[in-house]
């Protein structure tokens, strides 16, 4: 990954420009910008991307915000693009990839480009939990928080009134095992993205980066008819197992296989306009020079626990900055974690003044329905800007 430049300014739409930023927390960090003339005049605005996404995801509303006055940083997040200083081994320390860590990293750049708080901070997907952990940390840095796709329940709780108590027995079947125990056996996507295979199987698939990530990302758009979520009842496979299949994986399948089967056609391929074959190819350059690793980890970093003490310090405390919820209306994000969205507007997000599900969108909705998505956000910072003045 050494001596990588920045992308090609002919994939890059009128307006932004790709460069880097360095010493950021042990990284080089490669951000794309836009409204970046005079731009310390400008209120910042940090875009964080999810997996398998990078910085090249917000291209589509970046022109449209700089326009309405803001300096937009979209930065690969560790693990990501064109981003260096990492590491993608497998048996490597994963401390680096902890949610704290990529606040820091998150902080650290807002410092470096010469600002002491950011007008907001929007996160989609993986983003959002790291977007949403900037919020709960930093509200000074931060000043306002737009989630996408992905809720935030809250902070993890703390083990309560347990004293003279004995310790609960571990649930018996584990979800994983009545999942893999269905008429239809099954699997969790996130568990499997924590295995050691995951990264090659993606990485060094029969179809190719370009094809699996095309049907990838079909198969989890508005592009893809048979996506129409809605809530779950519980944490239980009987439910998980509503889900599709790149969710709730058949137990025999890895991810390639999975949504090869929806593999869309070429006439769809065609008529894709937010995600033009042009566009799909920088995906595949950047995952087909890196593999896919550096997002994995940031599964695995939640997988298997070992940061959950640590994200319990926070235990109890609310993101208090004006919030905003910006999903696809045939997106099964927003209720794979049941009970998670009523949560965040409930408990989590004291100030929460909009939770919106857009027609014609799945889970990459900045990408299928730019233009409602800047209206929603400048609406939403322009009347957090009247409220600061007032």
């Amino acid at each position: 990954m050494a001596g990588l430049g920045p992308l090609d300014r002919s994939v890059l739409p009128a307006g932004i420009r790709s460069r880097f930023v360095d010493d950021i927390n042990g990284l080089r960090v490669h951000i794309l910008e836009a409204g970046f003339e005079g731009a310390t005049e400008r209120p910042l605005l940090l875009l964080l991307h999810g997996f398998p996404e990078l910085a090249f995801s917000w291209r589509r509303v970046m022109p449209a915000l700089a326009e309405a006055g803001y300096h937009v940083v979209a930065p690969d997040q560790r693990g990501y693009g064109r981003t260096t200083g990492w590491s993608a081994n497998y048996d490597d320390d994963l401390r680096p990839f902890r949610l704290l860590n990529a606040v820091r990293d998150a902080v650290g750049l807002v410092a470096a480009l010469g600002y002491r708080s950011a007008a907001g901070v929007v996160g989609h997907d993986f983003g959002a939990s790291v977007a949403a952990w900037c919020a709960l940390v930093r509200p000074d840095m931060f000043r306002s928080l737009a989630l996408m796709s992905a809720p935030f329940a809250g902070p993890s709780e703390l083990p309560f009134a347990t004293d003279g108590k004995p310790p609960e027995a571990p649930t018996s079947p584990t979800i994983h095992e009545a999942l893999a125990a269905l008429p239809r056996p099954r699997k969790h996507y996130q568990w499997w993205y924590s295995t050691r295979p995951a990264n090659a199987a993606m990485w060094h698939s029969k179809q190719g980066v370009h094809d699996f990530l095309r049907a990838y990302f079909h198969h989890k758009s508005a592009d893809w008819k048979q996506n129409k979520p809605h809530r779950l009842a519980g944490w239980t496979a009987a439910e998980l197992a509503k889900m599709p299949t790149y969710y709730i994986m058949d137990l025999a399948d890895d991810m390639p296989a999975a949504v090869a089967k929806e593999m869309p056609s070429p006439a769809e391929i065609a008529a894709c306009q937010w995600l033009p074959d042009r566009d799909l190819a920088v995906y595949a350059e950047e995952y087909g020079r890196n593999g896919f690793q550096g997002g994995l980890n940031w599964y695995r970093s939640r997988s298997g626990g070992a940061f959950e003490s640590e994200l319990q310090l926070f235990c109890g405390r609310t993101i208090d900055v004006p919030s905003i919820f910006i999903s696809g209306n045939s997106d099964w994000g927003v209720y794979q974690r049941p009970g998670a969205v009523e949560r965040m507007q409930e408990a989590a997000c004291t100030n929460m003044v909009g939770c919106h599900l857009l027609d014609g969108a799945g889970h990459w909705v900045q990408q299928e329905q730019p233009e409602k998505v800047c209206e929603l956000l400048l609406g939403f910072l322009g009347q957090n800007a009247r409220a600061a003045v007032g």
